[in-house]
């Protein structure tokens, strides 16, 4: 199927406008009256209502769940490799109003929905990017996009890809394209006094997680002195920094060995000795330790995402529920507990009422000390509340 040159209409069912004309970027095949299957990807959609009145202009994907993304309110504005370059740019300079550029460091630069490039996710790392397309729609744009990223970046190399799991949904083919300099060794670059690396051409990112490194420098000032269990702490991002910053010592789990190499290189490159790791289940190494009645001073949890779609809201919930308990379990009264969702799709306010109901089961008192989100260069879109997805609480528990 050929792309047409001019954007082509689709009507929505009736009474399904509304999420659009509030600007929120994704059009699921379900609302669709037309749903666009026999017309190519990449095709640039004017989305209409069931009257026929313009509402926004995207681009399909026909095998793709999430039929069209939007990117344009204006049916004056049209969707070409311009819009993606001012996207881009305007991407760069919101970062730059408080953040001054460190070329040593590490930053998402592009942020997919947030930044209203939908599918489109840029991280820097020193001197070299990974850009992750999540969109098979946008590939029509791979080349402009990455040519332009090269360009007004100055970047040493680029490292896109789409991976497996998104490639099924999406209905495309893995890729991996790479710029510039072929990277025969991982990217070295500095986050919250740490010397760190991640390896973006083998595929497996070792970097700690960007969204998080703030987090990671604030919960460090609550645990000098203190002993810290690390759940979930994959290349190690807080218990590094707590270690760097004065815990008297960190034990770091996760089910990944992978990430635990990547850890515990981390620590020995920066000189870290009162840290270690192991590999273990979260939920099985949390009872373990309560059955051998050890205590910490401290336990973070940031497990991976519960909730990947609103069905599994209620499943995720309880997930978090055993995994808080099971943590309030191993700390004595003035311990801390630091815990985290990456699950957009549960709330902060159902996370909040999550630990109240955790707390009451476990007659413990928590005091919240700190409720944090993501990095800034994580900013939220307001007309996708899925954007605003990561939730950092520190609590005193008493």
């Amino acid at each position: 199927m050929t792309v047409s040159e001019q954007p082509i209409p689709l009507r929505l069912k009736p009474t399904r406008q509304f999420p659009f004309l509030a600007r929120h970027p994704w059009v699921h095949a379900h609302a669709l009256a037309e749903d666009g299957r026999d017309l190519a990807c990449g095709q640039v959609i004017d989305l209409l209502d069931h009257d026929g009145n313009w509402i926004a202009r995207g681009i399909l994907n026909p095998a793709s769940r999430l039929r069209i993304r939007l990117y344009v309110f204006d049916s004056a504005t049209a969707i070409d490799e311009t819009l993606w370059h001012q996207r881009i740019d305007a991407a760069v300079r919101r970062r730059r109003v408080t953040d001054p550029l460190d070329e040593q460091a590490a930053e998402r630069l592009v942020f997919s929905e947030s930044d209203l490039i939908s599918g489109l996710i840029v991280d820097r790392y020193a001197d070299c990017l990974g850009v992750q397309f999540t969109s098979g729609a946008l590939l029509r744009w791979r080349d402009s996009i990455l040519d332009y990223l090269q360009e007004s970046q100055k970047t040493r190399a680029i490292v896109a890809r789409i991976d497996p799991r998104t490639a099924k949904h999406e209905g495309v083919e893995e890729i991996e394209a790479c710029l510039g300099e072929t990277l025969s060794s991982p990217v070295t670059y500095r986050q919250n006094g740490l010397d760190l690396v991640v390896d973006l051409q083998s595929g497996q990112k070792t970097g700690g997680f960007l969204d998080q490194r703030c987090n990671h420098e604030a919960v460090a000032r609550y645990l000098k002195g203190r002993s810290v269990l690390d759940v979930c702490c994959y290349t190690g991002g807080f218990g590094l920094v707590a270690a760097k910053q004065g815990a008297a010592a960190v034990l770091g789990i996760d089910s990944s060995q992978v990430a635990l190499d990547a850890a515990t290189s981390a620590s020995e490159r920066n000189g870290l000795d009162s840290i270690s790791f192991q590999k273990s289940d979260c939920f099985d190494a949390l009872k373990k330790h309560a059955q051998e009645g050890r205590e910490y001073d401290a336990v973070i949890l940031d497990p991976p995402r519960f909730a990947g779609s609103r069905h599994q809201i209620d499943s995720a919930l309880r997930a978090y529920g055993r995994l808080n308990s099971l943590a309030l379990d191993l700390l004595q009264p003035g311990g801390i507990l630091v815990t985290c969702s990456c699950s957009g799709r549960v709330s902060r306010a159902d996370f909040l009422n999550m630990l109240l109901d955790v707390g009451r089961r476990r007659r413990r008192d928590m005091v919240v000390m700190e409720n944090r989100g993501p990095a800034p260069d994580h900013p939220v879109a307001i007309s996708c509340p899925e954007s605003d997805y990561l939730k950092c609480l520190i609590a005193e528990i008493r």
